[in-house]
């Protein structure tokens, strides 16, 4: 299975004020975050964003924020966004109109995003889960999440995978643009 531009969408979770100073590795998730919405903006692939509680844990921090542009963002209260009618229901609209592939990136990821993830793929979404852009407060459970995640048939990649495998090809204008944030 492969990240296909046309089938696909963004679900970029909590990546809060709040939250993110406290993250191991949270400047480089946000980093490899901006090169993912860079991507899906540049290939037309639709972005949504959650929020955990954003009246405690602030809202998505500026540079993403701004990277997202008008992407619809939830709040949630449920760990999985799966668990949130709203966003379930916006992700079920995605499914239904020919985008059952997920690329999942966030924080934390050892709650929010492999609750999601384990949750969107019981549900018979395809999710591949940024290792790269994601963090959790200590490394162990990063590590734990990646392995709870394959083992919930999950795919396990990177920011530069998803990169070249939503491009498909070298040679456009979009690859030199993208393959430049990657390298």
């Amino acid at each position: 299975m492969l990240v296909d531009a046309k089938k696909t969408t963004l679900l970029l979770v909590d990546m809060q004020e709040r939250l993110l100073p406290a993250m191991t590795g949270g400047g480089e998730a946000e980093a490899r975050c901006a090169i993912l919405l860079k991507a899906a903006k540049a290939l037309e692939v639709p972005v949504t964003v959650s929020e955990q509680y954003p009246k405690g844990l602030g809202h998505t921090v500026p540079m993403l924020k701004e990277e997202t542009g008008n992407a619809p963002v939830f709040e949630k209260l449920a760990f999985s966004c799966w668990r949130d009618k709203a966003l379930k229901d916006h992700m079920i609209a995605h499914h239904e109109a020919g985008r059952p592939l997920v690329i999942l990136a966030g924080i934390e990821a050892h709650v929010c995003v492999m609750q999601t993830a384990a949750d969107l793929c019981a549900a018979g979404f395809g999710v591949f889960a940024v290792a790269d852009a994601m963090a959790s407060r200590a490394p162990a459970s990063h590590a734990m999440a990646l392995d709870r995640m394959r083992d919930n048939g999950v795919a396990v990649v990177n920011t530069e995978m998803v990169v070249f495998e939503l491009l498909g090809k070298a040679g456009t204008a979009e690859f030199k643009a993208l393959s430049a944030l990657v390298r």
